[in-house]
């Protein structure tokens, strides 16, 4: 079932769990998560970034092979198409024409005047049916893992009406190099503010780090490298092992198991 999710993430906050973001990177690991969540009876987002829809072929392809997949598999749980840190408003708008259900615009590196100005015309344009993310920080990277968002800054973009808020609590893309530094005691001052909150960067968290956040507000937590580290370690143990197979849909499937365990693993730590 396509939908934009927002019953869900406000169900979510009210009841102090959260939903699962899992990036897609291709065909084969969109149906894997479709699957294991379908398993699990558990809503998913699925998050495709801008490099991603230029690899799969841009993005009414995407949005049509999650469609697609939807009704071939028999999906019945909520699903969402959303497009993961969106470099601008024309790509929001792109992939909202292309049939995605939800939209991230990140001009967290911008001027906070002009992405709140950006975010009030993609809102204008997308309310009521597509769900709009904004994100103030910016977010960490291996680099640079201590950006945080300023309270006052969230107060301003809310305003706006944008339905998410991924903040810069500590977080970072990546993997972690060393202990995450998560500032809770601004989590918990956000998880006050009446919107649901986005959790990049999770994979890498220690549970107890995960739990935390959902704790005190949390709502929507993001998941790419784990997958991506579990899959790729799974991939390179089966071409070692198997030297004379070169039939790519078998070396991509030898993954799916490491995709839907750690898939498995994720829900269970979201409840």
């Amino acid at each position: 079932m396509l939908t934009n999710m927002k019953k869900e993430l406000l169900e979510a906050k009210k009841q102090k769990t959260a939903i699962p973001h899992f990036n897609i990177n291709n065909l084969e690991w969109t149906k894997f998560i479709l699957e294991e969540c379908q398993n699990q009876n558990c809503p998913v987002i699925l998050g495709v970034s801008e490099e991603t829809i230029k690899y799969m072929g841009g993005y009414k392809t995407v949005a049509d092979i999650i469609k697609n997949l939807i009704i071939e598999l028999n999906i019945n749980i909520p699903v969402s198409i959303h497009l993961d840190h969106g470099s601008s408003l024309q790509s929001c708008l792109k992939a909202i024409e292309s049939g995605f259900t939800s939209v991230m615009l990140d001009l967290s590196k911008e001027p906070l005047e002009y992405n709140i100005e950006q975010t009030s015309i993609l809102v204008e344009k997308s309310h009521p049916n597509i769900l709009v993310e904004s994100e103030i920080g910016p977010i960490g990277t291996k680099k640079d893992n201590k950006k945080y968002t300023d309270i006052e800054s969230c107060k301003k973009i809310i305003k706006t009406k944008t339905d998410l808020l991924a903040p810069a609590i500590g977080n970072k893309h990546g993997i972690y190099e060393g202990q995450a530094e998560i500032d809770y005691e601004l989590l918990e001052q956000l998880g006050k503010l009446n919107i649901p909150l986005v959790l990049h960067g999770a994979s890498g968290l220690s549970e107890i780090d995960i739990k935390k956040c959902i704790k005190l507000g949390i709502t929507k937590i993001n998941f790419n490298t784990d997958l991506q580290l579990a899959w790729s370690k799974e991939v390179r143990n089966f071409l070692e092992n198997n030297k004379e197979i070169y039939d790519p849909r078998k070396i991509i499937k030898s993954g799916e198991k490491a995709i839907k365990t750690t898939i498995k693993e994720k829900i269970e730590l979201l409840k």
